[in-house]
């Protein structure tokens, strides 16, 4: 049998853990916060911003690619940056394009949908727990690049059209990860959709954060600025990589001692 085939491959995403979901947040909180640094306090502009990080992104999907298994340093890498790139991707349609965030909503909720369904048709699983092969690792990545681009448009639309402000919007979203939470724990919800669920209002979730601690006061924020903001999301991201590779190591040295 192949060594590259499913049933023997190594996994190449993280198991979905307590660690998992906190430095998802902090990196779509970062996301968030480093666009609107990027494109505003260097003054770099929207579109040269995301032209600049969807090249970096393609370099850094590029070398996670080449990796046969979980490596955090990689898969984070490439996790900060797309959710940099959908965040400017929803922030192209509807500030240079004029597109509605009800409309890019409803677009990234049916291209999302269509992935699934091809990765689905393609695979006969959406498991992220088998994600072993080029093709499926494909259709992980490019699901996620539709979850932030749809978690960037939902919550500006909540946030904004709405006007429900960021610190509402973000108990909002809360609340709603809160209740997928209970389902799969509780009502016993499939893994795959409470997991993806969650995956997409945790966007909206972190960049309430962002916002709330980067805007000055007068917008409802803290004032922190977009560079502040960053760099502790970022060192924060750093280390707990750092403690998960260490840790990641410290599992396999007795299996291969």
């Amino acid at each position: 049998m192949s060594t590259f085939a499913p049933s023997a491959a190594l996994n190449r995403v993280p198991d979905v853990t307590v660690d998992f979901w906190l430095i998802k947040l902090m990196a779509v909180t970062m996301g968030e916060t480093a666009a609107d640094f990027l494109a505003v306090n260097l003054g770099l502009g929207l579109t040269a911003t995301s032209l600049l990080m969807a090249a970096i992104l393609i370099g850094a999907l590029a070398l996670q690619f080449r990796q046969r298994r979980y490596v955090p340093w990689s898969y984070w890498l490439a996790v900060v940056l797309i959710s940099i790139v959908g965040t400017l991707v929803t922030d192209n349609l509807v500030d240079n394009f004029g597109v509605s965030l009800v409309t890019t909503t409803v677009l990234f909720s049916a291209l999302l949908a269509l992935t699934f369904a091809a990765w689905f048709a393609s695979e006969r699983t959406l498991s992220i727990h088998e994600v072993k092969t080029t093709r499926r690792e494909g259709f992980y990545w490019l699901a996620i690049l539709f979850t932030f681009a749809l978690g960037t448009a939902a919550g500006d639309l909540v946030a904004e059209h709405f006007a429900l402000g960021y610190m509402a919007t973000g108990i909002l979203f809360g609340m709603i990860i809160a209740s997928v939470t209970a389902g799969y724990f509780v009502l016993k919800l499939d893994g795959n959709w409470a997991f993806w669920i969650a995956y997409i209002f945790t966007r909206p979730l972190g960049a309430s954060l962002g916002d709330l601690l980067s805007q000055p006061a007068e917008y409802g924020g803290y004032g922190l600025g977009t560079i502040m903001t960053s760099a502790l999301f970022l060192a924060a991201i750093v280390a707990i990589v750092i403690y998960m590779s260490r840790g990641r190591q410290a599992r396999v040295q007795p299996m291969i001692g």
